[in-house]
């Protein structure tokens, strides 16, 4: 497995693997990696001939008050668990490697961008579109491989590959989840015992809603009030968002008859953690 640190040496490897007439299927990542992640690069290996996954926690990201600094990190590790799984390349640039001195250039898909977690941080998903089309730039993969516990960013980044033509298919898989039903995040290690189970009720939420829908309910205000009431009997929760949305948009509908999106975010201490269900 080739770990590599410059845009120069991974762009030469690529170039490699395109001469050799592989496709390349690329996971991007901020490290701290779980079984979430190795789902994507199983997913990838199914589906393209060379896997690259990149380790890059991204500052662009994060607002002035986030957990930039405190965000977990073990790089050594991450790379025997991806070593272990078979991948072929892994990029661990720096942030002077991927946001030179003067660089002032960003994308930003406006509209999507200040909806669900962008109204919450403003800038996080132009940190995100930027950061992602700067590694679409580098690997030029065939196939980028995303989770659908980050929906609202694949809404993103959809409508950005879509808007500059990037010649790369996103492919979205299931979200990975403990056997309780927490979805996994990086963001879990910062949990203690005690907020490691009060976090579980994002999934009970989602659970609520997805219960009265296959009771028949399907008015987007009854079925958020199902959910705002199980957030209600887990006060030290404090929830950020709750909402049902079109998943392509990102925009609140009044029903879910033709599908929808029902998005939260919640704090669990200083930990923010997101979830989804779609419909």
């Amino acid at each position: 497995m080739l770990v590599l640190q410059t845009i120069a040496d991974t762009r030469s490897a690529c170039a490699r693997i395109r001469l050799a007439g592989k496709t390349l299927g690329l996971v991007p990542t901020m490290g701290a990696l779980h079984d979430g992640h190795l789902s994507l690069v199983r997913a990838a290996q199914a589906t393209c001939d060379a896997v690259a996954v990149s380790i890059f926690v991204n500052p662009t990201q994060f607002g002035p008050k986030e957990d930039f600094a405190s965000y977990p990190r073990n790089l050594e590790e991450d790379c025997r668990t991806l070593e272990a799984a078979g991948v072929d390349l892994v990029f661990t640039p720096s942030v002077q490697e991927m946001y030179p001195s003067g660089a002032s250039t960003f994308v930003e898909v406006a509209g999507l961008s200040e909806r669900l977690d962008g109204a919450s941080r403003p800038g996080h998903f132009r940190g995100v579109a930027t950061v992602v089309a700067k590694l679409f730039n580098i690997f030029t993969p065939e196939h980028a491989f995303f989770g659908q516990k980050d929906a609202a960013q694949v809404a993103v980044l959809r409508k950005m590959v879509r808007d500059l033509q990037f010649p790369v298919q996103l492919d979205v898989c299931p979200t990975v989840r403990e056997p309780d039903g927490l979805a996994l995040s990086s963001r879990n290690q910062n949990l203690s015992e005690q907020q490691r189970r009060q976090a579980l009720v994002l999934s009970r939420a989602l659970m609520a809603v997805q219960q009265e829908v296959q009771r028949g309910e399907d008015d987007s205000t009854k079925l958020l009030a199902a959910a705002l009431h199980i957030f209600e009997g887990e006060p030290a929760v404090q929830v950020d968002y709750c909402r049902i949305v079109d998943p392509a948009t990102l925009v609140d509908i009044p029903d879910v008859r033709r599908g929808a999106l029902v998005a939260v975010a919640a704090r669990v201490g200083t930990t923010r953690l997101i979830d989804n269900l779609l419909l």
